[in-house]
């Protein structure tokens, strides 16, 4: 890889694609803690996550996986779960004493109404501040799955978010 005295080798995730430094930087010059989204093919994480020179520390974490103990029983990579992911990791931010984060995408391109963004929804909508534009967050429709209900297999689906998304705000205010 290296071709002559002179050449520089680059750090090793930034070699294999996985970090974007001079983004990284940007984001770490705000001094405000990352909340930190990364969807898999079934599932949507995310952190609050603050620099710290011996390494990033996770003060807070959630997962669509979590959805389970409160009944959610639809798939866990869609929009509506992203949304309840969201309310989460604001629940847990705000009990640990965060009130403001700055959103980091990572390597994702930023997309109007994505489920990063309706993460960051539900993370507002649970009282995190967020520095986000309004037009890049999903509508209520899609955000409550009325996209996905209209296909006709999961009729239930927008109810069954409602009372989930009750039972999170609920717990919290308790």
């Amino acid at each position: 890889m290296k071709l002559s005295p002179t050449y520089k080798m680059p750090f090793k995730r930034r070699r294999l694609g996985k970090t974007d430094y001079k983004k990284r930087l940007k984001l770490l010059l705000s001094k405000k803690p990352r909340l930190v989204v990364r969807k898999s093919l079934k599932y949507i994480r995310a952190q609050i996550i603050e620099f710290a020179k011996e390494g990033d520390k996770t003060l807070a974490s959630s997962s669509s996986q979590e959805l389970k103990k409160f009944g959610w029983r639809f798939a866990f990579d869609n929009l509506p779960s992203a949304y309840l992911t969201g309310l989460l990791i604001g629940k847990k931010a705000l009990e640990k004493g965060i009130k403001e984060a700055v959103l980091d995408l990572g390597l994702y391109p930023s997309t109007k109404g994505s489920r990063i963004y309706a993460t960051v929804k539900g993370a507002i909508d649970a009282g995190l501040n967020v520095a986000v534009s309004e037009e890049v967050l999903p509508s209520k429709e899609r955000i409550r799955g009325l996209h996905i209900a209209s296909l006709g297999k999961f009729k239930d689906l927008p109810e069954e978010f409602e009372r989930i998304k009750q039972k999170i705000l609920g717990e919290r205010n308790a």
